[in-house]
């Protein structure tokens, strides 16, 4: 990786909520100063967060970080102007909006990493871990089928394709969802029933008792 220097804050953003408001939805050359200031504010929420991640990215150097950033930084304009009118008030206008700016460039910095990885789809599940010991392996035989046949008799194919994804192979939620066209929503609800499956069948054979269920619904 060749040598950079951290970003420092590049602007001091007001914290008026009304302010950003009426500059946000204003049209014309208030509402386009408003839509910088903004961009300059997530800029700043983005760069600190791709620093931050920068060990994901192995060989990235300055440029192809701020480039990340401002993507990331365009982004989370659009979308903080999507959703300008869910904001409540809550917190601070400036502190609301660089949760998007981090969550951006988190999601952003993932894809990256991931761009050139494969991520195979398994249907089945194989516990084979060759650094425990013959003993310790042996005792824990019996649970690791009872898992292996919830999974493949209970769960749908599409639901233990995510599971497997997410649970074993530590796929980002972003990039599974990019890779599969569909969004984090759905694989949350796929991930949320599978699991839901899997405490049932489990329980069903004697290995969860019934208030494990009850306690996670």
């Amino acid at each position: 990786m060749s040598t950079v220097n951290a970003p420092s804050p590049d602007v001091d953003a007001p914290d008026d909520e009304t302010e950003w408001i009426l500059g946000l939805t204003s049209p014309g050359p208030s509402g386009d100063a408003a839509q910088r200031d903004l961009h300059a504010l997530l800029l700043r929420a983005t760069r600190r967060q791709v620093w931050r991640l920068r060990d994901r990215l192995p060989g990235a150097g300055a440029v192809e970080l701020e480039d990340l950033a401002q993507q990331s930084a365009d982004d989370a304009l659009v979308a903080v102007l999507n959703k300008l009118h869910t904001f409540e008030g809550r917190s601070k206008f400036s502190t609301w909006v660089y949760k998007f700016g981090v969550l951006t460039a988190g999601v952003a910095v993932r894809r990256q990493a991931w761009r050139h990885r494969e991520i195979p789809l398994p249907d089945t599940l194989t516990i084979v871990d060759p650094a425990v010991p013959p003993a310790d392996r042996a005792e824990g035989t019996d649970l690791v089928r009872a898992i292996q046949r919830a999974i493949d008799e209970d769960l749908t194919p599409h639901q233990r394709r995510v599971a497997l994804a997410l649970i074993v192979q530590d796929v980002p939620i972003d990039v599974l969802a990019d890779r599969l066209n569909t969004n984090r929503n759905a694989l949350y609800k796929t991930l949320h029933d599978a699991r839901q499956r899997l405490r049932a069948s489990l329980s069903s054979r004697g290995y969860l008792d019934d208030t494990s269920i009850r306690s996670t619904r």
